[in-house]
């Protein structure tokens, strides 16, 4: 999607240098469960009279949760030896997200797409988190989503996660999240004034990931098979609004050493969003020039959604969050591009 957010276990590339590598680094009742789920297994190393300690490794770039790698030793290798040692994933989640979804609604969708093969399997949980597998692949960087040989696998793999038959209501949420967040008169003019701008509009209904940045997406090297992780924001919503929100996320890149900054010059050209559109369409033979056409005018309208949604997100996130992130600065791009593109988005559009 669009922000910010590299909250997960694809971080698993590179961890961060602060923190020492123990187990104490995280809540003690995650520390218990790490300490259950090693004891079930018949391969994890002893030191005297008991288990070893897993090294726990924080993960950078999340912006929504704290997320640790726990790594233990086993009887085949010692913790170097990649594979050979048991590793898991530990979440703890944010303070204040319940501003920006349900929690147990980012659950069930959790377990649902692990019992379903689309994700990492959930371990255990305890009251501020849970631990889940450790998915074995690279997670892309800012340049992979320009790739596109990548971008391609991306397109095809957004139709497939969009087609996804979910449990629970099928409503769209994008306006109902976005008023949620308003505080002010003038932006809840502002965002209803959009919603009735995109009423009657084209629209196909998919379950959307909502926070599609390269962060959230691992590929395994030599298969080439995606994965897409995280669905603290997924809900049902507007396609055209997930892959703009995609294609908004082009602009970031939050491994680097100012990861607030937004460059919007790397947003797609024509040719790449129609590379990518038809590419989308054509894994469910739906390609034609027309249906080609208006979905990427659709993508450029909610474009506007887009900034306004993280937008907002980056102001009550300074207000509520930890991370160490420029989340005002962030807010303040989103906010520029919004008001920068909306008239030539609109006029144009309006005049076709």
């Amino acid at each position: 999607m669009a922000p910010t957010l590299n909250q997960s276990q694809q971080q698993q590339q590179s961890p961060a240098e602060a923190a020492p590598p123990t187990a104490r680094s995280i809540p003690d009742e995650a520390r218990r469960l790490l300490h259950e789920l090693a004891a079930a297994w018949d391969d994890v190393a002893v030191a005297g009279c008991g288990l070893l300690e897993p090294e726990v490794v924080p993960l950078k770039g999340a912006m929504t949760n704290e997320v640790y790698q726990a790594r233990w030793a086993t009887t085949g290798g010692g913790a170097e030896a990649g594979r050979d040692a048991r590793t898991v994933l530990v979440r703890v989640y944010g303070e204040g997200v319940d501003l920006f979804f349900d929690r147990e609604d980012e659950v069930r969708t959790f377990e649902f797409m692990s019992q379903h093969g689309h994700g990492p399997r959930l371990l255990g949980r305890f009251p501020n988190g849970r631990v889940e597998e450790f998915i074995h692949a690279r997670t892309l960087s800012a340049p992979d989503l320009r790739d596109p040989e990548i971008s391609a696998i991306i397109a095809s793999k957004l139709r497939e996660f969009h087609s996804l038959h979910m449990p629970g209501s099928k409503s769209v949420l994008i306006w109902k999240r976005l008023s949620q967040r308003v505080c002010l008169d003038s932006m809840e003019e502002e965002i209803t004034a959009l919603e009735n701008e995109f009423s009657g509009e084209y629209e196909r209904i998919g379950f959307c990931h909502n926070d599609l940045q390269y962060g959230n997406i691992m590929i395994d090297e030599e298969t080439k098979l995606l994965t897409i992780i995280d669905y603290e924001y997924a809900s049902f919503n507007p396609v055209a609004y997930e892959i703009a929100n995609h294609f908004c996320e082009m602009a970031a890149n939050y491994h680097s050493e100012k990861p607030h900054i937004l460059d919007y010059n790397k947003y797609p050209d024509t040719d790449e969003r129609k590379q990518f559109v038809q590419t989308y369409l054509s894994s469910s033979g739906e390609e034609s020039e027309v249906e080609v056409e208006n979905l990427i005018k659709s993508i450029e309208k909610y474009t506007l959604a887009s900034h306004l949604v993280w937008g907002l997100w980056g102001i009550i996130s300074h207000h509520v969050n930890d991370i160490d992130f420029d989340y005002t600065e962030y807010a303040r791009q989103r906010f520029e591009q919004y008001w920068l593109k909306k008239p030539t988005i609109l006029t144009s559009q309006t005049a076709e």
